[in-house]
């Protein structure tokens, strides 16, 4: 089956013609954390047929986006990775996502998955050039990095060394630790308070989202209604 092109002499239209086919986006997404196999990605996707999975990677790779290397001995399996021009495509699709929220809903968090935790956090995360930190995530089992640093946020699947803060729990406890305040849905926070406390301020939400987390807020601490 070929694929739909605009066939206009527009950048935007090009870009479309290799990235806008549904599930390539988000096989980037899946693929700036790291190299996955086959099995993984599709997993990390989330509900993309095999047979449209496996068109979508050989798409990508014949435009330069995507590559397959095969991982030496002991492993010897074969990877899906990003190229150069591959990665160019992180901003873009950190600032879409971002866009994104705009319709996005707070209960929305509870249907995230766990390997799409670091890529939710870099969203709505805003560090300032002068922070410094690295957070050591967990979430079911996956375990991944997120590097602050010159007003950016690096992230990679693995584990840190020495890290400054380290939450574990489930996507929702762990962005409601952060958003909220709200560590009742037991997540586990290891490092300094004040590590803590600077993530927390990165966090930029737009107003409407903002203020439907502020009702979330009230709502909890309003006292129960007493029984008659």
């Amino acid at each position: 089956m070929s694929r739909r092109n605009y066939g206009q002499a527009c950048s935007v239209a090009g870009a479309l013609d290799r990235i806008g086919e549904r599930w390539s986006l988000l096989i980037v997404r899946e693929l700036l954390l790291g190299p996955l196999r086959f099995s993984d990605l599709a997993r990390g996707v989330g509900g993309a047929p095999t047979d449209v999975l496996t068109r979508r990677l050989r798409d990508l790779e014949a435009d330069g986006i995507v590559r397959r290397r095969r991982l030496g001995p002991p492993v010897g399996a074969v990877v899906y990775e990003l190229t150069d021009v591959g990665r160019e495509l992180e901003g873009p699709l950190l600032d879409l996502g971002r866009w994104g929220l705009n319709f996005y809903r707070l209960e929305d968090a509870s249907e995230l998955e766990a390997s799409w935790l670091p890529n939710a956090l870099r969203v709505i995360l805003e560090p300032p050039s002068d922070a410094t930190l690295t957070v050591q995530l967990r979430s079911g089992d996956h375990a991944s990095i997120l590097r602050i640093a010159d007003g950016a946020i690096g992230a990679q699947r693995g584990e840190a060394t020495a890290p400054d803060l380290t939450l574990a729990g489930s996507p929702r406890g762990v962005i409601a630790a952060l958003v909220l305040a709200d560590d009742r849905e037991r997540v586990e926070i290891e490092g300094s308070p004040a590590a803590l406390e600077r993530l927390r301020a990165m966090v930029r939400l737009p107003d409407r989202l903002r203020e439907e987390v502020t009702a979330g807020q009230r709502a909890a601490r309003a006292p129960s209604p007493s029984r008659a």
